[in-house]
């Protein structure tokens, strides 16, 4: 999870006095780790549902109102400005959205550069999945002149001097040759044209989502500057913007808008108007549990949570939620922020009031057989989690990438979706243990989760077992005599056809179905080809399958 340091003294400096043991004792209780700390400095675990406490002008703000110290919502004035970026049509299908906005009257002096650039960087993280999502730039506003123009540019055109370099390179030689240009050109690897920002006089300020030019380089004597926020998602660049100004705002930074122009529309961007909800007090006692608050009770814990709020009747308020609090999307989001205030440790733990007979599910039932069966064939269980990631998931295996839930904000890069299959949980552990002696047979049991429109919650949730065997002569006859086995042991009839799998060598691969008193079956076995075997950095062969259920209703 997201890591920030600061210094003591960073926090006295933003108006917090507090001993070092007190404030080390408290700040847990605003949903936060302590992960380390000494004398002068502390570093804290965040939640990733929390980026705007990525900084410490965040922390500063969100404890002031903890202690109860500064209360209500923050209100910080955006100036309009008479300053613009224009968007071209043709960088729609590349990184169509941007925000802009100026901030005036930045200290960047001390650790302040090092903390913004942190910041930048949790932020691509939490919000941007590695910048896939959202990238941000930051430039010194006094070097370059508006209107500011958003561009798909042809790969050999457009040279700049990219962050950090001398000598000026194109496009396409920045995502080949500088160090971020080979370590994201993945993000554009599927275009012909690449996205820059470009000031009035066609200098560069940026290449999203790669690189920053020097000529906008930040340094201690900055005082004016731009940020700059691009993506695929407009709601997630919209809510960085908001969550950087806010932190700017903090100490001192003054806001001034700009106008996104694009060819249907404008824009203007920061929006920092609040958004509004209603929370009702019958539904936070219920959900808090062991609590009796009123609604004046409830109005003052919002605004230790720097929230304003009205009271409409006995039961229910309107909350008013500052823009950067981007997490917030449902009423029972604002109830975890009244029970954070209230301190959880405050709330009377009590029995239910019900009774119940406890027996297993008829799925873990079989379950439990299925398990017995792989151990009798001398496989052995491993439990991995349902988070991983699209590469891993996806590209190594060969297979194309279907519609999946994403994790909103992941708290690391390699943990952003659910899965679909359990076959490369399976392949990254014999990676991990490719130093163990062979033959390794594996297998697990666990759920996966599809989109479904057709449901209230629009995803399935659906029970998987897969097994892979890896040793030097693995073949297709020893896996296919492995899920007859397993199936006539489960009662299941079989059923094999011809199968085009990718992740398969052609011609060495089935799909499989069956049917039983218990529902049905569906999947595939058979020999993984030497490109997905490479992928995970495997040097034998391996064999596998994958069997879905569905029990009958």
């Amino acid at each position: 999870m997201p890591v920030i340091t600061f210094k003591y003294q960073d926090l006295k400096d933003l108006g917090i006095d507090m001993e070092k043991d007190e404030l080390i004792n408290t700040l847990p209780m605003m949903s936060s780790d302590i992960e380390d700390f000494d004398d002068e400095e502390i570093k804290v675990e965040f939640f990733p549902n929390r980026p705007d406490n990525l900084s410490v002008e965040g922390v500063a703000r969100s404890f002031k109102g903890f202690i109860n110290q500064e209360t209500g919502l923050p209100k910080y004035e955006v100036t309009p400005s008479d300053e613009s970026v224009i968007v071209d049509a043709k960088v729609a299908k590349i990184r169509p959205y941007i925000a802009f906005a100026k901030i005036e009257g930045v200290d960047f002096t001390g650790d302040k550069l090092k903390y913004i650039m942190d910041f930048q960087e949790n932020l691509h993280w939490v919000i941007g999945r590695d910048r896939k999502k959202v990238a941000i730039g930051i430039h010194n506003a006094d070097v370059v002149s508006q209107p500011f123009n958003y561009i798909a540019t042809p790969k050999d055109e457009n040279a700049f001097v990219a962050l950090e370099k001398d000598t000026p390179m194109t496009p396409e030689e920045i995502l080949t040759q500088h160090e971020k240009g080979v370590a994201y050109a993945h993000l554009l690897e599927d275009f012909d044209k690449y996205p820059l920002i470009l000031d009035k006089d066609n200098q560069v300020l940026s290449m999203p989502p790669i690189i920053n030019g020097e000529l906008t380089k930040i340094d201690e004597n900055v005082k004016n500057i731009i940020v700059d926020v691009t993506g695929t998602d407009e709601r997630a660049v919209n809510q960085c913007l908001n969550i950087i100004c806010s932190s700017f705002a903090e100490v001192g930074g003054k806001i001034k808008s700009m106008e996104v122009k694009y060819e249907d529309k404008s824009i203007t961007t920061p929006d920092l108007t609040p958004q509004v909800k209603n929370v009702h007090v019958d539904v936070a006692n219920s959900l808090i549990g062991g609590t009796d608050l009123n609604a004046e009770d409830i109005q003052q814990l919002l605004s230790q949570a720097r929230f304003d709020s009205e009271i409409l009747n006995d039961n229910e308020l309107k909350v008013y939620i500052p823009s950067y609090r981007i997490d917030i999307l449902h009423e029972v989001d604002v109830v975890e922020n009244i029970a954070v205030q209230y301190r959880i440790n405050d709330v009377e733990a009590k029995l239910p009031d019900i009774s119940t007979i406890a027996y297993e599910h008829d799925w873990f039932r079989s379950e439990s057989l299925m398990r017995e069966v792989m151990i009798g064939l001398g496989f052995q269980e491993i439990m991995s989690l349902m988070l991983t990631n699209e590469d891993a998931h996806f590209s190594k295996m060969k297979q194309k990438e279907i519609d999946h839930v994403q994790v909103a904000r992941p708290i690391t890069i390699d943990r952003t979706m659910i899965r679909t299959s359990l076959i490369n949980s399976l392949m990254e552990f014999l990676e991990d243990n490719k130093h163990e002696d062979l033959p390794q047979k594996i297998f697990e049991i666990g759920d996966v989760l599809y989109m479904d429109e057709t449901q209230e919650t629009k995803v399935r949730a659906s029970k998987k077992l897969a097994g892979l065997i890896c040793h030097s002569s693995a073949n297709f006859t020893e896996i296919k005599s492995v899920v007859t086995s397993l199936l006539q042991n489960l009662g299941y009839s079989m059923e094999i056809s011809d199968s085009n799998n990718p992740s398969f060598i052609a011609g060495r691969v089935s799909d499989v179905k069956g049917t039983s008193a218990n529902g049905n079956i569906s999947g595939f076995f058979g020999e993984f080809s030497p490109e997905v075997i490479t992928n995970f950095t495997l040097d034998y062969p391996v064999i596998g399958f994958e069997i879905e259920f569905n029990p009958q209703e």
